[in-house]
């Protein structure tokens, strides 16, 4: 049992995903989510930039949903270097606060439109 959902505050997806599918009815599983505007183009210049761009866009589309930051279970970070952790950290506890995930952070070698920082995750509703 699952069903993709596409709220109209994602981002259209550059590729054959759906932006969020929900299991069960109650877990929803959101796909990588990178610092993009309402054109496609990416937005920010620096890990903080893109950080809060992403968790701008995740929160509408929590909030879309009738969730908030607190219904996120688990995230994982995705960086293009660790050398920028502090500088993703510091816009990510912003928005999660109190009501911290588990959370899993990784150096990659590259993301989609060279992106600095990727975030996906898991929230229940």
């Amino acid at each position: 049992m699952k069903e993709p959902i596409t709220p109209s505050k994602a981002p259209t997806p550059i590729g054959p995903y759906s932006p969020i599918v929900v299991a069960r009815g109650e877990l929803l599983f959101f796909s990588g989510q990178i610092a993009l505007g309402p054109y496609g183009q990416l937005v920010g210049r620096t890990v903080a930039e893109q950080t809060e761009q992403i968790c701008q866009t995740i929160n509408a589309m929590l909030d879309e949903l009738g969730l908030t930051m607190e219904s996120v279970v688990k995230t994982t970070v995705f960086l293009r270097s660790m050398d920028t952790f502090a500088e993703m950290n510091a816009v990510y506890e912003r928005y999660f606060g109190a009501s911290k995930p588990a959370r899993s952070t990784v150096e990659v070698s590259r993301l989609p439109k060279d992106a600095l920082v990727e975030i996906e995750l898991i929230a229940v509703r």
